[in-house]
């Protein structure tokens, strides 16, 4: 989705992905997951709302973007790419928000911003720790220990430098309560937009790229040592 919007009497520029929560709504939103045309309508609504000096504000909850043969054919690489590059030159202030799950590629695609923010029960990662788990070792039994060493919910995302701020939620999640997660979402936004809007277009994008220049930079320790699990024959064995 994607549009023009207001909060609070500030006009911005909205663009979101859906999930949907019902197997029917997943199914007809492809499970979050955006086709190449989806990353290419992103782009017009975000270099419209550079023309109109209007913020831009993404909503991100997506695995990442859709993998198949379909989505390739048209371009899905491409669009992700011009998405990050035309991103990291918009010259107006941007805002994203991992409201759920920021997964790859697909996410940072809409997540080249000057803040980013992420919900209290919310990840953001490379990659999944399942697919991370079978990538190192042909199998997914480690995806528990993948998730720690990959630091992708909330606070060592903070801790990293890899987002801003982190949105609180309602007791029991955003889906207990509806009203209270949107207020405290306009909050966070407003908060980490207002300094921005002064800001001159030239010094948005040198501090924006340079933002991102700095991942991997800090001197902070491995969130913890991923050992390479046993193989399923030995642990039969200690079974029996």
């Amino acid at each position: 989705m994607a549009g023009i919007a207001e909060i609070d009497g500030l006009a911005v520029a909205v663009v979101g992905t859906e999930k949907g929560h019902s197997t029917t709504d997943l199914v007809a939103h492809n499970f979050g997951m955006p086709q190449p045309e989806g990353y290419r309508k992103a782009m017009r609504v975000m270099s419209l709302a550079a023309r109109l000096g209007l913020p831009v504000v993404t909503l991100i909850d997506t695995p990442g973007a859709y993998p198949g043969r379909e989505a390739e054919e048209r371009g899905q690489a491409s669009a992700i790419a011009h998405a990050i590059q035309r991103m990291s030159a918009l010259s107006t202030p941007v805002i994203a928000v991992i409201t759920g799950e920021g997964g790859s590629g697909g996410a940072l695609a809409l997540a080249v911003a000057d803040r980013v923010l992420v919900a209290e029960n919310g990840v953001f990662s490379v990659i999944s720790p399942e697919a991370c788990s079978s990538i190192l070792w042909n199998d997914t039994q480690a995806a528990a220990e993948a998730a720690r060493a990959l630091g992708l919910n909330a606070p060592w995302l903070l801790r990293l430098g890899i987002v801003d701020a982190v949105v609180p939620e309602p007791l029991g999640g955003s889906q207990a309560d509806h009203l209270a997660a949107g207020n405290l979402l306009r909050q966070a936004v407003l908060e980490a937009l207002r300094p921005l809007v002064s800001l001159p277009a030239a010094q948005l994008i040198r501090a924006r790229r340079s933002r991102f220049r700095r991942f991997g930079q800090a001197a902070v320790a491995a969130p913890t040592h991923i050992a390479p699990p046993q193989p399923r024959e030995r642990q039969e064995e200690k079974a029996v």
